[in-house]
């Protein structure tokens, strides 16, 4: 295996994890923070690392436009070009290509598309996708896959697995291997049990160094999306890290790695924090409401964020009304502590086999809380 999966703990179907990479150590369950154009927007590279993230995400299809993977290869890969020595994991594009629509031509080959940006004529296939995350240097590199859109027919649905793991076959062949750098699979089928069934083993018959399962977190909901994880996980290997891609909310995640996850990521934190919102221990705040506005307490006195430790709501209020910038970076630096508190809680639980009292606590302090308008 390119990179390095130990399991160190369980608890029920929970695993805490370790993952080796060529540019550093991942504790899991892990929470990768977006960082989709070479940067998560709002932060700086060291106040990421501040929160405890130990790795983030880039994107093939947005790097690839600008400033292109020749341009970053040149300039020493997505390391050095973004200041971020820890591991990264980059997105195939695929997603990002599937909701072109109009702009994009698929065939079984791999996507001809024009871009969003000028109009360019591009083309991503698995082999293309393979090679522009080789030269973006990413430790984890994603199959490129079809992104099985919401809501889709039984047959849709399997026509858009099947050509997926047929991409993912070809994705392999095209990986480079070399030691701390790895490849994911990426499980599809929809919602549908055999489907996912039918994916989990043609990746496994592939062979790769962690699966992720995509397709999720699209408009089915919460209730669909877990039952979903709860028959396609248990056919994952188990000596290999799982990822449940773009998820999602801090209940979401709870719930995931109750069912076995183990890594994660989401625009939604600093989507949130640019937009006023504040994911807390005790639920979620909307900084533009007026009850803040004379609010000398902090978001969260748990929390070791700078918006926490060194200003109040009220002041944040402030900054939100007149549209300061430092409202959004406060904000968004917040909720990424908030979601790396969350992993590091389960982490801890998992480790000491305390998972059921700790997602009781983390439930209890969510629906006590004070969730004003929903994020």
């Amino acid at each position: 295996m390119s990179t390095g999966f130990s399991l160190l703990a369980r608890d029920g179907a929970a695993r805490r994890g370790r993952l080796q990479t060529a540019h550093g150590t991942i504790e899991t369950p892990a929470f990768m923070p977006v960082g989709t154009q070479g940067t998560v927007k709002a932060m700086l590279p060291a106040s990421v690392a501040a929160t405890g993230a130990e790795i983030v995400l880039g994107n093939t299809f947005h790097l690839m436009l600008r400033p292109g993977a020749d341009r970053v290869e040149a300039l020493g890969g997505l390391h050095k070009f973004m200041d971020w020595p820890g591991p990264i994991l980059t997105d195939s594009g695929g997603f990002q290509v599937m909701s072109l629509k109009a702009l994009r031509k698929l065939d079984p080959d791999g996507v001809t598309f024009r871009s969003p940006v000028d109009g360019s004529e591009h083309r991503l296939t698995p082999e293309r996708s393979i090679d522009i995350q080789r030269q973006l240097d990413a430790d984890i590199t994603m199959s490129f896959d079809e992104c099985t859109p919401w809501p889709a027919t039984e047959e849709q649905a399997a026509h858009s697995m099947r050509l997926s793991m047929r991409w993912a076959e070809r994705g392999k062949r095209a990986f480079h291997e070399r030691a701390g750098y790895g490849l994911f699979g990426i499980v599809q089928g929809g919602t549908y049990p055999a489907l996912r069934a039918e994916s989990a083993a043609a990746l496994t018959g592939i062979g790769f160094d962690g699966y992720a399962v995509g397709g999720l977190a699209v408009g089915e909901g919460q209730e669909l999306m877990f039952s979903t994880l709860d028959t396609t996980v248990p056919q994952l290997p188990q000596d290999r890290p799982r990822y449940l891609m773009g998820v999602g909310r801090p209940a979401d995640l709870v719930g995931a790695v109750r069912r076995g996850i183990d890594m994660f990521d989401c625009v939604m934190p600093t989507r949130a924090g640019r937009t006023a919102q504040a994911f807390t221990r005790s639920g979620e705040l909307n900084l533009r409401n007026a009850r803040h506005r004379d609010d000398p307490r902090p978001l969260d006195p748990e929390c070791a964020c700078p918006a926490c430790t060194r200003h109040s709501r009220a002041y944040l209020h402030h900054l939100v009304k007149t549209g300061e910038i430092l409202g959004a970076m406060l904000l968004t630096w917040h909720n990424l502590q908030y979601y790396q508190d969350v992993m590091r809680g389960l982490r801890g639980a998992i480790e000491t086999g305390t998972l059921d009292d700790w997602t009781a606590a983390f439930e209890a302090g969510q629906r006590a809380g004070e969730t004003e308008t929903p994020i």
